[in-house]
């Protein structure tokens, strides 16, 4: 060598750069449109991670309820987006926080709304004389 510092490698490929979110707080979208929140505390090879005071948040509309979920381990794969949350802008959201009971009210009522939609649109398709695609055929 010629005894020039070696400066530290920045990026780490793969799994290995979520070392890096260690101890901050992260939200993590699951694959199922979950969402969570809480402090990264350990990752391995399989990006599974271990979040410590998880709250799982539910948005609807412009309102969003916090429901915790304590210490909460989530399977790598299942894992569809991962980031940082910077503490000041979550503090300038446009949302309105509202009570656990009242998003899970709202939740029902949206998923009712979807669903009823979706009844709507393959009474459609079949009036029309056409099979409905999968997604609005009834299970």
């Amino acid at each position: 060598m010629d005894g020039s510092v070696i400066s530290e490698q920045t990026y780490l490929p793969g799994t290995a750069s979520l070392v890096q979110e260690i101890d901050k707080r992260l939200l993590i979208v699951l694959r199922d449109g979950r969402t969570l929140i809480g402090f990264l505390r350990s990752v391995d090879q399989f990006a599974n991670l271990l979040l410590q005071d998880t709250i799982e948040r539910i948005y609807v509309e412009r309102e969003y309820g916090d429901i915790p979920r304590g210490i909460y381990l989530v399977r790598g794969e299942n894992v569809a987006l991962c980031g940082e949350i910077d503490p000041e802008l979550e503090s300038v959201q446009p949302l309105h926080r509202v009570s656990i009971e009242d998003i899970l009210e709202a939740q029902r009522l949206r998923q009712e709304e979807r669903l009823a939609e979706k009844k709507r649109k393959e009474v459609i398709w079949r009036s029309r004389g056409m099979r409905p695609p999968p997604e609005y055929e009834e299970a």
